[in-house]
């Protein structure tokens, strides 16, 4: 019996990335600090493959240098749904729309601007060891998650803030309306496509599953807060 259910094991894990291949494909593309961990449990729980975070930043460097054929490779073979960086990242979707024609996306936002600026900020001197701060240059370039540096290249490419004024609030702000509006824009002429979600919205994720074309059988939203997970950097 053993040996049936590892070969079992074997042949499901072989087929795997032929079943993704064949699979439409769900992207979370919202600005990180917007739910998008949230947006990640939710895939898991309806039942949709979600594609390893720590896979797909490795193809951040990739992305930078407008080399795409790595992420199209990763998310035809690796999953189902999809978050976080670089999915996050500005003009991706645009990517993904034509290599994965008639996939879902869905851009995660907060109640405004300045909320989710004030998300990010309250998150960032966490990374800190004082704690009491926001990062400046100097920590994010020593910092080692992904790879050291990672943090402070992939910060500056999305942002461009001057490096004395990492977080500048004019910047940032600036920042995530532009790419909401570049999301919507896109997605105007093409309907059934993207749906734009607050998850603190009551009917949010009834709104989620029917987009999904998926039963609603969370009960409630599955809230997780990474401001309490040093090892990770949101944007």
């Amino acid at each position: 019996m053993i040996k049936v259910r590892t070969v079992k094991h074997f042949l499901k894990q072989k087929l795997k990335p032929f079943y993704f291949s064949r699979s439409q494909k769900v992207f979370c593309i919202g600005r990180n600090k917007t739910g998008t961990t949230s947006m990640s449990r939710i895939f898991v729980r309806l039942g949709l493959s979600l594609g390893s975070q720590s896979e797909a930043e490795l193809l951040a460097d990739d992305w930078m240098n407008n080399n795409f054929d790595s992420l199209i490779a990763y998310v035809k073979y690796k999953g189902i749904s999809f978050q976080d960086v670089p999915f996050s990242f500005p003009n991706t979707f645009k990517v993904l729309d034509e290599a994965f024609p008639n996939s879902k996306f869905i851009l995660t936002v907060r109640d405004s601007s300045e909320v989710w600026y004030n998300s990010v900020i309250s998150y960032m001197p966490k990374i800190n060891s004082s704690g009491n701060r926001l990062p400046d240059k100097i920590d994010l370039q020593n910092d080692y998650y992904v790879y050291k540096g990672w943090k402070f290249k992939t910060h500056q490419f999305n942002y461009n803030t001057p490096e004395d004024d990492l977080f500048n609030k004019a910047i940032l702000i600036k920042h995530y309306n532009d790419y909401n509006a570049s999301v919507i824009d896109y997605f105007k002429d093409k309907p059934g496509q993207l749906l734009v979600i607050n998850l603190k919205a009551p009917d949010a994720l009834n709104r989620i599953c029917v987009f999904l074309n998926k039963k609603n059988t969370l009960g409630e939203m599955p809230w997780v807060n990474k401001t309490k997970d040093l090892n990770f950097f949101k944007f």
